[in-house]
């Protein structure tokens, strides 16, 4: 498994972080099992072994560490569950559950846990731990022992394709007794060939600078209007999935150069890991990693995960990650090919990935960055149509990638990145939620999303370079996880905000959205570009999914009925839809308005607080706007209200200045100089009539040549119920 830019070379640069010595030596003895009745677990020997050379047996008392991943329960329940809570309008949406809850109803029992212990303890085995949420229990044994418990033979090999890089496997599949079939969904640690390295991807030479290039938080802040949606992260948590350390100097120093504070980023051990005081090949990966997500949501808290890098290491991970239950949203920047990774691995990591879903955490995934042939600098190799995991996962938002041109921090256009990860998916079906134009067949696509990727048009990061620290610009499509899991902790503040749920499972929704009215509102369409074997399309494709954020029309179409079947009437939740109603940020965002009208001076007080939305007042001609759009939720009464204080020098019975409150380009309510008063006034406009659409109101001041009159709003509100 890797990041999603990698090298062979990096690969052969880092050791297996596995215990276990490699070598010829002792012939290991021939399994024997104790239950004469076995049930083989299938998929569960690394394709690698038909492609290398066997060198001989692994030494019989060499240790080796195993994860035996247990089965769920309720499995169909699970599956309506995972349907519901993500469905806008069902009577389970947004109500996930504890870790606590998701054991009680899905999770193996503590029974299967005691069953599992018992066998590999009469196998000689030594149960190191049993992850919180029971689905995975720890083991270590000599490989002899590990051979006799699960009727295998572990071997030593060589792999061509890989340099004749070393690794041991078990040569068939392992099996258990026919008592533990319906209790054991698989063994991970039989091989060591999945080795999780990196290399990031770069538009030149490595040499660190001493100042930066490339795109600042300013520009995909700007450029996505991720710095429209008037929040900053507060109150949300990230984890960061890692195989590797970071210094938190480095991080400490992007920060200052950009101007941005919040919480100090913390790590969370899995398994022993702790890479921090000597960070490998993979630093760059981390340090990216928690960049981008504190260049969009800088006051959000980030948590490093790092784990041993294994499939023991990254199963461990996924459970310790949904069972701590401290995050709302997983960023994932490693990943490997499916062809290329045993599916039994697989699947124990997506049980987790499941119990994300229940609990209410989103997950955005890396696509790759070897376009549709992901296994190009793996065993498989390039002429192998494949797509990356843990991005293929139905319970992750696989991230693809683009080349994004800007005037200054505005979106200009995109382009699809020619290596973006993309392609069908072996090993998972397509999700009933995957629909849409250009989706077709039965079996998961990716990606679902995307942006930023391209070295070409990459981003500023700080990070260790060959032999200092310093300023690099890094690409692929490690940075567009990112850059989404860090949309996803804007989001879910402004939800809390609008007493609505965490985003959560995010393909359910983002799909509904796409296939709404609110698309073009929603994502930036990419139709230009392609990879190696699929190309862009109007509307979903394989290389950038549904396209790019327009992070204020998603966040608003999201809060509303998200594209999905309408609430039933009488099923609104009431709540007030505007984002800084009272202007009070000191900023117009999510509001767009003309210059100046965002103004806190005392020569027109406001309504409440010290800022109010002040158009024209300057006596000549001029024109003044200020807007917002919101999607109102189906089912729902909607009123939209403001505070309004007319102050004019004009004099008589003619209008000579106006402001037009429109709401979708129709006019629904005038003021002038005729409406002058001492003191602000009220005004109220239904909106019933947009129930299940995402409105834009706005204000329009039209100021004549002579004499001002100055339209000041404050204290907004839309209100549904």
């Amino acid at each position: 498994m890797r990041p999603r830019s990698l090298a062979l070379a990096a690969a052969l640069a880092v050791l297996p972080l596995t215990a276990v010595s490699l070598g010829v030596g002792t012939a290991q003895a021939a399994p024997t099992p104790n239950a004469s009745a076995r049930v083989a677990l299938p998929q569960t020997v690394t394709p690698a072994v038909a492609r290398s050379h066997k060198q001989g047996d692994v030494p019989a008392d060499r240790q080796i560490s195993v994860a035996v991943s247990l089965k769920l329960r309720n499995t169909a329940e699970l599956d309506r569950f995972l349907s519901a809570v993500s469905t806008p309008g069902a009577t389970e949406f947004g109500h996930y559950l504890t870790p606590a809850q998701f054991n009680e109803r899905f999770g193996p029992t503590q029974a299967d846990v005691d069953q599992v212990r018992a066998f590999l303890t009469a196998q000689g085995l030594k149960v190191a731990s049993v992850s919180e949420n029971r689905q995975v229990v720890n083991a270590t044994g000599s490989a002899s022992a590990v051979a006799a418990a699960f009727g295998t033979h572990e071997s030593t090999y060589s792999d061509p394709q890989q340099g004749n890089r070393t690794f041991f496997a078990n040569d068939a599949a392992a099996s258990v007794p026919a008592s533990l079939a319906g209790v054991v969904e698989g063994v991970s640690g039989l091989n060591d060939h999945t080795v999780r390295t990196t290399r990031i991807a770069k538009p030149g030479a490595a040499t660190p600078h001493a100042t930066p290039s490339g795109f600042g938080p300013s520009t995909y802040d700007g450029a996505y209007r991720l710095n429209q949606l008037g929040a900053d992260g507060t109150g949300s948590t990230v984890a960061l999935w890692e195989f590797d350390g970071y210094k938190s100097t480095n991080l400490t120093t992007y920060d200052s150069q950009f101007g941005l504070s919040g919480p100090a980023v913390s790590t969370v051990s899995v398994d022993g890991a702790n890479y921090d005081s000597k960070p490998g090949d993979g630093q760059g990966e981390v340090e990216l990693d928690s960049e981008i997500v504190r260049g969009v949501a800088p006051k959000a808290t980030q948590l490093v995960y790092e784990a041993p890098n294994s499939d023991q290491g990254e199963i461990d991970m996924a459970a310790k990650i949904v069972s701590d239950n401290r995050v709302s949203v997983i960023s994932i920047s490693w990943g490997s090919c499916e062809p290329d990774t045993t599916a039994s691995s697989m699947t124990a990591v997506n049980n987790s990935f499941k119990q994300a879903a229940a609990q209410g955490i989103s997950i955005f995934s890396a696509s790759g960055d070897d376009g549709s042939r992901d296994c190009t600098r793996s065993t498989s190799g390039s002429t192998v149509k494949a797509v990356d995991f843990p991005a293929s996962s139905p319970y992750n938002t696989g991230v693809g990638g683009t080349n994004l041109k800007v005037s200054g921090t505005t979106y200009s256009s995109e382009s699809a990145w020619s290596t973006a990860g993309g392609g069908v998916s072996t090993q998972f079906a397509k999700p009933t939620w995957q629909t849409g134009t250009n989706v077709t067949g039965t079996m998961r696509t990716v990606p679902d999303i995307a942006s930023n990727a391209d070295p070409n048009s990459g981003f500023a990061i700080y990070t260790q370079g060959t032999s200092s620290a310093g300023w690099q610009v890094y690409g692929g499509t490690s940075a567009a996880a990112p850059l989404w899991s860090g949309y996803a902790a804007l989001y879910n503040q402004k939800a809390k905000a609008a007493s609505k749920p965490n985003l959560g499972e995010a393909n359910p929704k983002l799909y509904a959205v796409a296939n709404s009215s609110s698309y073009g509102t929603s994502f930036h369409d990419v139709t230009s570009g392609s990879n190696q074997d699929f190309g862009t399309k109007t509307g979903y494709d394989q290389v950038t999914g549904w396209g790019t954020p327009i992070a204020d029309g998603l966040t608003n179409a999201l809060l509303g009925t998200g594209g999905t079947t309408p609430p039933p009437t009488g099923g609104c939740t009431a709540a007030q839809l505007l984002g800084n109603p009272g202007f009070e940020t000191g900023t117009a965002a999510p509001w767009t308005t003309s210059t100046g009208v965002v103004d806190n001076s005392t020569s027109e007080a406001a309504h409440s607080g010290s800022w109010k939305a002040w158009l024209d007042g300057y006596g000549s001609a001029h024109t003044d706007t200020v807007s917002q759009s919101v999607a109102v939720p189906a089912g729902c009464k909607a009123s939209f209200s403001f505070w309004l204080h007319v102050d004019t020098a004009e004099t008589g019975t003619t209008a000579y200045d106006k402001l037009t409150l429109s709401v979708n380009g129709t006019s629904v309510a005038t003021y002038s100089n005729l409406d002058k008063s001492t003191g602000y006034v009220q005004k109220t406009v239904d909106l019933s009539a947009y129930a299940g659409q995402t409105v834009t109101v706005k204000f329009t001041g039209v100021e004549d040549s002579s004499l001002q009159t100055s339209f000041v709003i404050d204290d907004t509100a839309l209100n549904v119920s």
